[in-house]
């Protein structure tokens, strides 16, 4: 059996419009195995079918609906199932292809979205932008919970201001999740501490750093590094800017 989405836009939203499409898809003997909305008129549909026949015949045959328009028809990729799952697309930056931006609202969407990073094996890097108390640190364990991984803190400033020079041996696995504050790590360690970090940096295994653009300003290391940058927002027309917490921030201001 292979899966499949589909996304069309509705242009004439008449009665029984699902009905059709849902019986067209009953006949050729496709199943469905998910289907929401994703946006204003527009819905999603994960099917799936051992004939790559039949769903070539259903694809053609949608082209000839005028009520609507197909906008998706592939093998489902990761923001596929996840707009499936909670009725609305991942906004992506149109010139950074790997940066995704949430807000507030949208702390399930995100932690579902990084619990399916954590799950990849290998050395992935993540950053993290937002600005003090929205949210970042609680959605990155909510998210290593959910990947059913464990997480330790390198750097962080959630409870107390923690700053690692060494870790256990059962903390040095690769199914580890490793989170960094790259102001606490840069601005306010020692050498000791830093030289932890770049040795977890060789692991192979997930890290996910905060503020990731002060982390590449003190460090060695560039954005182009980076596998996938998540900015979290209080709403849409928030500013992420630094300035404020490179000003005056207490050791409890910037989690």
């Amino acid at each position: 059996m292979k899966e499949w989405y589909l996304e069309y836009q509705i242009h004439n939203n008449r009665p029984g419009l699902l009905g059709d499409i849902s019986s067209l898809l009953g006949m050729l003997k496709i199943n469905i195995v998910t289907i929401n909305g994703v946006d204003d008129m527009r819905r999603g549909m994960l099917i799936r079918s051992k004939s790559d026949d039949q769903v070539a015949r259903f694809r053609a045959i949608l082209h000839t609906i005028d009520s609507i328009t197909v906008r998706k028809f592939r093998e489902p990729h990761l923001r596929d199932r996840l707009a499936i799952r909670h009725g609305r697309y991942i906004e992506r930056d149109a010139d950074d292809r790997k940066t995704f931006r949430f807000i507030r609202t949208e702390l399930g969407l995100l932690v579902d979205f990084m619990a399916e990073l954590y799950k990849r094996d290998g050395h992935y890097l993540v950053g993290i932008r937002g600005m003090p108390r929205v949210g970042k640190t609680e959605s990155i364990v909510a998210a290593s919970v959910c990947a059913n991984k464990r997480w330790s803190f390198i750097s962080s400033t959630l409870l107390r201001q923690t700053v690692r020079n060494q870790l256990a041996d059962d903390e040095l696995s690769e199914d580890h999740i490793f989170i960094i504050d790259g102001i606490v790590s840069t601005m306010r360690s020692t050498e000791r501490h830093r030289t932890l970090v770049r040795d977890i940096m060789r692991l192979p295994a997930v890290k996910v750093v905060e503020h990731p653009d002060i982390f590449v300003r003190e460090t060695e290391y560039e954005l182009e590094d980076f596998d996938c940058i998540i900015e979290l927002r209080n709403n849409e027309k928030e500013t992420i800017s630094y300035e404020v917490m490179e000003s005056g921030f207490s050791s409890f201001d910037i989690s």
